[in-house]
């Protein structure tokens, strides 16, 4: 048996497979096919499709749980905003760089986009652009090409100047901030097994509530207030889609997904596809959402604190539910609780920050921004 046919026999076990005449390819970049069953029942394993052409290989990799997952051709951070609503933060850092946890929010997307089978990216920026670093960009697990906007062109024209960058095909975007556990490859398989134009990520809400509204089929059937057929559960858009070519081609220059590019394409009674994501996620927004983020980061890791290398925390002070990240300090006396240090930062807590310092974002430069209420 020849090395093709034995990993044939193992894909066999872990996909399904329909073997003709001439061999196999994998599907769409999306794992096109019709073998998955329903949109609420969606089967996250990818499927292959008939071909005539020999099976690329290279189409695959294994998860860490060892799972052969088709890979997705191209995938997009959004990461160009203005984040005005995070000022002051994001006078010193764009969103997406906000620390979070032991690295930058953009590097938690990068390791999901990696993780469900994505092989190359583009990632946009505008603001504070130079905060972009190549180090920093090399250090993610899949390859990315970096675009910038002299001002933001808005989600559709950010994803529309990447073309060039993406190629053909379907492509998963991100916003680039939001943080959800979200499952990448199940995303694509149910937006192929739908043939959808576009498949919004919605976590679940009851009908009537949340930014969207979903039908029988999953289909959307509000959006933005709009309606477009009879609602049967809500839900709340969370930041993450896949954009198939037919949409793609229909991008503006200029604009955003949702009102120049989906609202139109629903107005002409066309539909939109929704994949059922996990009820629980962050739009880091606000210095609120920014550290409930960092606190499900900790949960998560059944941490009570974290202390970044090299940095240093005086005797005198007690963290509790905070991140210091690397080669801060703190010092003074009192406690820290429920505060992100961010890397480089220094905090006397006491004097520079009257004790206990809660619920607050210490800067690089020095700032001390506390969380509204």
């Amino acid at each position: 048996m020849g090395a093709v046919e034995r990993i044939l026999g193992d894909l066999a076990r872990v996909v399904r497979i329909c073997v003709p005449e001439g061999g196999l390819r994998p599907g769409s970049s999306s794992c096109g096919g019709s073998e998955l069953p329903g949109p609420r029942g969606v089967d996250p394993r990818p499927c292959l499709v008939p071909a005539p052409r020999a099976l690329a290989l290279d189409f695959f990799d294994v998860s860490r749980e060892g799972a052969i997952l088709p890979r997705m051709a191209s995938a997009m951070i959004l990461a160009a905003g203005l984040g005005t609503r995070l000022r002051p933060l994001t006078d010193e850092l764009p969103k997406p760089l906000l620390w979070l946890g032991d690295r930058p929010l953009i590097a938690h997307i990068a390791e999901q986009l990696a993780a469900g089978g994505v092989r190359r990216a583009a990632l946009n920026k505008s603001h504070l652009a130079e905060r972009f670093s190549r180090d920093l960009i090399a250090a993610f697990p899949v390859p990315v090409d970096v675009l910038h906007e002299p001002e933001p062109f808005g989600t559709a024209g950010g994803l529309a100047n990447a073309a060039g960058a993406l190629g053909d095909g379907d492509v998963v975007l991100w916003n680039g901030d939001i943080l959800i556990d979200l499952d990448v490859a199940a995303l694509c398989a149910a937006h192929g097994q739908r043939g959808a134009a576009a498949t919004l990520a919605v976590a679940p809400r009851p009908a009537g509530e949340g930014t969207v509204g979903v039908g029988a089929q999953g289909e959307v059937v509000r959006l933005r207030g709009e309606r477009f057929g009879e609602e049967v559960a809500g839900g709340d858009f969370v930041g993450v889609h896949v954009v198939g070519e037919a949409l793609r081609r229909r991008l503006p220059p200029r604009g955003c997904m949702v009102g120049d590019v989906y609202l139109p394409w629903l107005r002409e009674g066309r539909a939109l596809a929704t994949f059922a994501a996990p009820a629980v996620w962050h739009d880091i927004g606000t210095v609120a959402a920014y550290l409930a983020a960092s606190a499900r980061w900790l949960a998560q890791r059944g941490l009570q604190s974290h202390v970044g290398p090299g940095a240093s925390v005086a005797e005198g002070v007690d963290v509790t539910g905070s991140v210091v990240g690397a080669g801060a300090r703190v010092e003074g006396a009192g406690a820290l609780r429920g505060c992100v240090v961010w890397p480089g930062a220094r905090v006397s807590v006491g004097a520079d920050a009257e004790a206990p310092l809660e619920r607050a974002v210490v800067t690089t430069q020095g700032r001390v921004v506390r969380a509204a209420g």
